[in-house]
């Protein structure tokens, strides 16, 4: 077992909140054991309980899980079920295959990690805000390789000015002093995940936070200043302020499925102009009575911000359709495998 991990045992370090004891049936108070997925393999996921640290080999009848999952097992460690999760971080998967992906679950910070660099790049921030905010998780911009610049404050100001209430830091990943900005989202027994694009400085600012090496680098190059990804698979890692992080590997493509809300959330002033557009169905071009062209003509919304928000509004929407359309494939399929399997059997009996 790891050493570190071994101290946080006790279920309140792990994350364990109320919304998830009250899942508890009364006989499950007295012999369920919650244990914390902390990896998820292709054939095993390793979880922590009070008892320690086990390995669950995966069987076809589990339900989908992912790391930071809450689950039971019974006294023997074998597996129960899975508790209902508080958030959950998912996407469609990313080139041509049409399923949903699930990256973290019961996240209650997100750090987006954006460099400031040629990185920097405010529609990708927005996208990935919209996945937090789906997720239901609280988003915590957070400008990485502030050192490289001379005044990063500018950065800062042109993300509050884009998205308003949205808390952003400026950092440099490799200070511990400069890391101390983000102490308030790291108290014992929160967990945080780490999203961003691929050699933004991720696993430098989880690596000093933890305290040790606990995620290889990339040296930056020099032809695009980004940094070479170096994280392939996804790990609940233990911090020296008592939290817990969830690292991810970069990801190149984020495609939104199922995110209107989240979409909504992160664009709120947009949405709210929308609803007050003379058509429900306002496409916010150049349709009569669409209050959100109204507030860029008179200069109160930013033309970039809208076609980001449009952007995404698209996407989401054709993802989602073509999601449902493959589960109710899926559904279809499994139904004429009953059906086939049940006429066989049918057949078999008649020719005994």
């Amino acid at each position: 077992m790891d050493k570190s991990m071994s101290d946080l045992v006790p279920l309140a370090s792990l994350g364990w909140q109320p919304f998830f004891q009250q899942q508890l049936t009364l006989d499950e108070w007295d012999s369920a054991v919650p244990a914390r997925v902390l990896e998820y393999h292709r054939s095993e996921m390793r979880v922590l309980s009070e008892q320690g640290e086990t390995v669950i080999p995966l069987q076809h009848a589990m339900p989908k899980m992912v790391v930071g999952d809450w689950l039971l097992l019974d006294e023997a460690q074998v597996f129960q079920r899975l508790l209902e999760r508080k958030t959950l971080f998912q996407r469609k998967a990313a080139g041509t295959e049409v399923r949903s992906q699930l990256i973290a679950a019961n996240v209650d910070t997100a750090f987006i990690v954006c460099s400031i660099n040629d990185d920097f790049n405010l529609n990708r921030i927005e996208r990935y805000l919209a996945l937090v905010n789906e997720a239901g998780a609280e988003p915590v911009l957070v400008l990485s390789k502030a050192d490289l610049v001379e005044d990063p404050t500018q950065w800062v100001r042109e993300v509050q000015q884009a998205n308003p209430g949205v808390m952003v830091e400026s950092v440099n990943g490799l200070s511990k002093e400069s890391l101390a900005a983000l102490a308030p989202w790291m108290a014992e027994g929160a967990t945080i995940a780490v999203l961003g694009s691929s050699g933004v400085g991720k696993s430098t600012l989880i690596n000093t936070l933890a305290g040790k090496e606990r995620q290889l680098t990339g040296a930056i190059r020099d032809d695009d200043s980004k940094g070479r990804h170096t994280t392939t698979s996804r790990s609940l890692l233990p911090l020296e302020q008592g939290g817990l992080m969830l690292d991810t590997p970069g990801m190149r493509e984020i495609q939104l499925a199922n995110s209107e809300s989240g979409i909504d959330t992160t664009f709120a002033e947009i949405a709210e102009l929308a609803r007050q557009c003379r058509f429900s169905d306002c496409l916010h071009q150049s349709e009569p009575g669409c209050e959100v062209r109204r507030a860029i003509e008179r200069g109160e919304l930013d033309e970039r911000r809208l076609e980001s928000y449009l952007k995404l509004r698209r996407e989401d929407a054709f993802n989602s359709a073509s999601l449902a359309e493959r589960r109710s494939a899926d559904k279809a399929l499994g139904k004429f495998y009953k059906r086939t399997l049940s006429e066989s059997g049918k057949l078999k009996g008649r020719d005994s």
